[in-house]
């Protein structure tokens, strides 16, 4: 029994180091998240433009087409990286980007905006923080994926940019263009 506590911060020490370099060969943009397959959250907020409006899940699920929500803040250095690719990503027809501002002031995230140009059709602000938890966010830039049911097909956490785009979004927003086509 002796020789057993002995050994025991050493068994310890094994079994930690094992846990850790198993998480070195994890990818941390394929988070798990418990929304797939589920419905976009019921929310009132105001956009970050208009302190004065309201919009809810209706205004981004009523359009019956496809949407993506991108999860952003002025204080994300991966933000602001992305966003030029986000501005082209605007004038696509085939779905509609929505913004959800984070963690965040409303001033500094209206001047980005009107800074650097605005890619949404509008951009919820989440004062307390409530509908990104209810995502599951972890931190900015995540985007969700919803598609004309109102079920969200996807979260990717981090910058998007033409290659993200084309290995984890395209695929997935043809295959709902298909369901769309087939009146699924």
């Amino acid at each position: 029994m002796n020789k057993i506590i002995r050994f025991l911060p050493l068994i310890l020490f094994v079994a930690l180091a094992v846990v850790l370099y198993r998480g070195l060969f994890l990818n941390p943009q394929a988070m798990p998240s418990a929304m797939i397959g589920k419905p976009l959250p019921e929310f009132s907020l105001t956009p970050v433009k208009d302190a004065s409006a309201t919009v809810t899940q209706n205004d981004i699920v009523g359009n019956g087409g496809i949407a993506l929500i991108n999860v952003w803040g002025t204080w994300c250095p991966s933000c602001r990286f992305e966003h030029p690719y986000l501005l082209d990503l605007a004038k696509s027809n085939r779905f509609k980007l929505y913004g959800l501002n984070y963690d965040d002031e409303r001033e500094l995230a209206h001047k980005w905006l009107d800074e650097l140009g605005d890619p949404y059709v509008f951009s919820a602000f989440d004062d307390t923080g409530k509908l990104t938890v209810n995502l599951g966010v972890y931190a900015a830039p995540e985007t969700f994926v919803v598609d004309h049911h109102g079920i969200i097909r996807k979260r990717f956490a981090g910058p998007i940019d033409a290659r993200v785009w084309n290995k984890e979004f395209e695929p997935l927003i043809s295959a709902i263009e298909a369901e769309i086509a087939q009146g699924k």
